[in-house]
């Protein structure tokens, strides 16, 4: 009698253990002819890991810093609303430089994809250094501009300073990670953001209570220890690009300014950076009309925004492989591919989001206990969840769409949707059901769900138009 074959649970596991392998190498990937299915779960899998240690960064903030008090929490609140305008300039850039490296991948010209990485070196600096220069400068005045009283500036202002003048390691790490990812190797972006969590965790309560030999720094130690952290994972990023990895290696040949290369990567992340800056201001706006409710609503809603980093960002590592796989696949002259991949990464995001969604209804009193005991703060950081959870599976289509536009280098299109629905329809709606109509800080959340319908609806109409198959970058 033949001996018994391995049991369908052993060949499973042998499966998963390959495609496990596979997805945390930095050997080369065969994205562009590999089953569908397989290339998004390579991409995938590094990706969701590097963006939910990315959201790590604010949760081990907002833990530590919570213990001291809800001024601090609010000053870590506001400032991080001023950040996410510096996160749309760096993942705008990061936009461009992740659509032109897939796309010259996918047409097999590595060098060209080299020389995109140097060019947007020097987009970087530039970039980091206005934003160090105004928030060292101006600490106090940017907070005061976004309606702290006294007490929130005076253990504020400090994180404030620090964390804008670090921006250096916040641009680069978005930038250098965009063209791993768009290279086809997010293992190397999820190893940076490993490396730069480990740091901030252990440096975090050090810096802010002072224990061991470190100074006592109080809510500046939170952002000096993200700092030191990131900026640990930008040198090794930098030095991972110098070596080379698949299809992407940077000589001083592609640093030396190159100007037809920087204006096509400046022409298609001025799409990316507008379409962030409509996204990111209207939460700016948002967290400026929360601040007309009190410290309380202000602690809430930070709280809350920080425990839905934990699956927004997750969710967008899978709607970042729909751009890898759409730019290397035109690259290559085969959008039905493209088209193929959008639609598995959707099914995954969208499945993966209504799961979070029903945590959020059912548990998110228990969420927020993790964070806070004031049950003004809880209240509103509870509410804000579970009205936002409310659209959280057309979140997920409206991120894929968006990123499956911007794989193809069409960046102006998300942009005019933001536009209509955040601005034209967000923030009007927001000010009217929270003032006028007295629902206070829940009326900005419910305008937060309804912006997210539309914007799924919306993108979904002209992604099947298909003009975003014809873009040329």
């Amino acid at each position: 009698m033949a001996a018994p074959g391995p049991s369908p649970a052993h060949g499973l596991a042998e499966r998963v253990r390959a495609l496990l392998a596979e997805a945390f190498s930095t050997g080369e990937p065969d994205l562009t002819h590999a089953p569908v299915r397989r290339a998004v779960l390579v991409l995938a899998i590094p990706m969701v890991l590097e963006m939910a240690m990315e959201s790590v960064f604010a949760i081990t903030d907002i833990f530590f810093v919570a213990t001291l008090g809800a001024a601090a929490v609010a000053a870590v609140g506001l400032t991080e609303a001023v950040m996410m305008l510096v996160y749309a300039v760096a993942v705008g850039l990061g936009m461009g430089v992740t659509a032109l490296v897939a796309r010259r991948v996918g047409e097999g010209h590595d060098e060209a994809a080299g020389q995109v990485a140097g060019q947007a070196l020097w987009l970087g600096l530039v970039t980091a250094a206005v934003v160090a220069v105004a928030g060292i400068g101006y600490g106090d005045a940017i907070l005061r501009l976004m309606g702290a009283d006294a007490a929130i500036i005076g253990v504020g202002a400090g994180y404030t300073r620090v964390l804008l003048g670090g921006a250096a390691s916040v641009v680069y790490i978005f930038l250098l990670n965009a063209a791993f990812r768009g290279a086809g190797q997010p293992a190397v972006a999820m190893r940076a953001l490993a490396l730069a969590n480990g740091i901030n965790i252990v440096l975090d309560p050090c810096l802010i209570f002072g224990l061991g030999p470190l100074p006592e720094l109080g809510v500046p130690g939170a952002a000096t220890a993200t700092t030191v952290g990131r900026s640990v994972a930008v040198v090794y990023l930098l030095t991972r690009l110098w070596q080379g990895a698949p299809h992407l290696r940077v000589r001083p040949r592609h640093v030396t300014i190159a100007p037809a290369v920087m204006l096509g990567l400046v022409r298609v992340s001025l799409g990316g950076i507008a379409q962030f800056l409509v996204a990111t201001a209207s939460w700016v706006f948002l967290m400026r009309l929360v601040a007309e409710f009190g410290g309380a609503a202000i602690a809430g809603y930070t709280i809350a925004i920080r425990i839905m980093d934990v699956t927004i960002l997750p969710a967008w590592g899978l709607s970042n492989a729909a751009a890898t796989l759409v730019g290397q696949n035109l690259g290559a002259r085969a959008p039905a591919r493209a088209e193929q991949a959008v639609a598995v990464v959707m099914r995954y995001t969208v499945g993966f989001m209504l799961l979070v969604a029903a945590v959020f209804l059912f548990g998110a009193d228990i969420l927020v206990g993790v964070f806070t005991a004031d049950p003004a703060v809880a209240g509103h950081a509870s509410a804000c969840l579970r009205l936002i959870a409310l659209g959280y599976g057309f979140l997920a289509a409206g991120l894929v769409l968006t990123q499956a536009f911007n794989g193809a280098g069409d960046t102006w299109t998300p942009t005019a949707i933001n536009l209509a629905c955040f601005w034209a329809l967000q923030l009007p709606l927001a000010w009217w059901l929270s003032t006028p109509l007295g629902l206070g800080p829940r009326g900005v959340f419910v305008a937060v769900t309804v912006a997210e319908v539309a914007v799924a609806l919306l993108a979904w109409y002209v992604f099947r138009r298909g003009r975003w198959r014809r873009v040329a970058i």
